[in-house]
């Protein structure tokens, strides 16, 4: 069996942040990933977003350098760079540039703010493309800042799954027309774009711009995550009335909540008062309660815990590669499964290889080094 991006040939250009995980999510599902780095490195284990890729490190301001980069673009299928715009541009490796040498090739940019607008010249982060865009502000306490959400949201939700959606479908229509073409991925799209249930609750007056008061902020007392007795944490999330119910029931709950969960008028009192009864208990003892049930409650887990978690440990949703924790790849398919992981490679550590593979003899490859061409 061959995993299903098997022969998809993949240029990265070295960074840090959505495209080095793209890169490792197309290699783990069977593309072929070469990382054009900068200079090369010692392996470093930890490194989970090179596992599966190649590497030749490159010195692209060498005119020997920039020409074996192009070398490679102009065979590969898809490219992805995450630089400010204009920076591949002065490279030399534009995308009027490689289409020219590679029709068919899928150019794919990753930028948080575009590549055009006010912004897209400036530096940025996660946190601000959440905040331009109305994603962040939801998120905390009332009255207090709004709370970082970790890089997750825009980085990777709005930035690496929307690169590899642009990719993917360019790639289809390839299919069709022969061509390829560019796909400007920004953080600031891809962030809104997941955004559609809030933005339909806006709409009806069912969300206000008011924090801890919203179904999913935290400001219902049954989407929110409560403290138990030993210092642990809960999650507690039926939404829908009949989960409720046995929420309710579980945890010794009044029964004539269930009548009125969304009355928002009650919900900071039992707030409060569901967070009285769930001090009461160990976590140990409310997932026992709870257990099997469909209350829509699971325990809050650190990166220690989760490992051994027994829905975890079934899938086999976390792997170790060399003692490093990491996710197991996805999605799941039933035919052509993704490749288990490995440990990464060094940066630089397949130049030779892949210079030979291109055509180089060992002499043009020493010819390369010795022109500083190679790092």
């Amino acid at each position: 069996m061959t995993a299903a991006l098997y022969q998809l040939k993949v240029i990265e250009m070295a960074g840090i942040g959505p495209c080095p995980l793209a890169g490792q999510l197309l290699a783990d599902l069977g593309a072929e990933v070469i990382v054009i780095d900068r200079a090369s490195t010692p392996v470093d284990p930890t490194e989970i977003n090179r596992r599966h890729k190649r590497s030749i490190a490159l010195n692209l301001k060498s005119p020997e350098g920039l020409k074996t980069a192009q070398q490679l673009i102009a065979q590969a299928d898809v490219l992805i760079e995450g630089f400010r715009p204009g920076v591949m541009e002065k490279l030399g490796l534009s995308p009027d540039v490689c289409l020219s040498a590679n029709p068919k090739l899928i150019y794919g940019r990753m930028t948080g703010w575009g590549q055009t607008g006010p912004l897209a010249q400036t530096a940025g982060h996660d946190l601000n493309y959440l905040a331009i865009t109305g994603a962040l502000h939801p998120i905390g306490v009332a009255d207090q800042p709004p709370v970082p959400p970790l890089n997750l949201a825009a980085d990777y939700g709005g930035g690496t799954m929307f690169l590899l959606l642009g990719i993917l479908a360019a790639l289809y229509e390839r299919n069709t027309s022969g061509q390829g073409q560019v796909i400007d991925a920004a953080m600031v799209d891809g962030v809104p774009a997941m955004m559609g249930l809030l933005h339909t609750w806006f709409a009806r007056q069912w969300w206000t711009t008011q924090r801890e008061a919203n179904f999913l902020d935290g400001g219902a007392p049954f989407y929110r995550c409560y403290t138990t007795a030993d210092h642990k944490y809960l999650s507690v999330a039926p939404l829908e009335p009949h989960f409720f119910k046995e929420l309710l029931a579980k945890a010794s709950i009044p029964a004539e909540h269930h009548a009125s969960q969304y009355h928002k008028d009650n919900w900071p009192a039992r707030s409060q008062e569901y967070a009285t009864i769930f001090r009461q208990k160990t976590l140990a003892e409310w997932l026992a309660i709870f257990e099997g049930s469909d209350a829509c409650v699971a325990p809050v887990l650190d990166f220690n815990e989760v490992e051994a978690h027994p829905h975890n440990a079934a899938r086999g949703s976390f792997v170790r590669v060399e003692n490093v924790l990491q996710s197991a790849p996805a999605p799941r398919f039933s035919r052509t499964p993704a490749k288990a992981p490995i440990a990464p490679t060094a940066a630089g550590a397949d130049t030779d290889s892949i210079l030979a593979e291109l055509g180089y003899s060992p002499e043009q490859i020493a010819t390369l080094r010795a022109n500083a061409a190679l790092t």
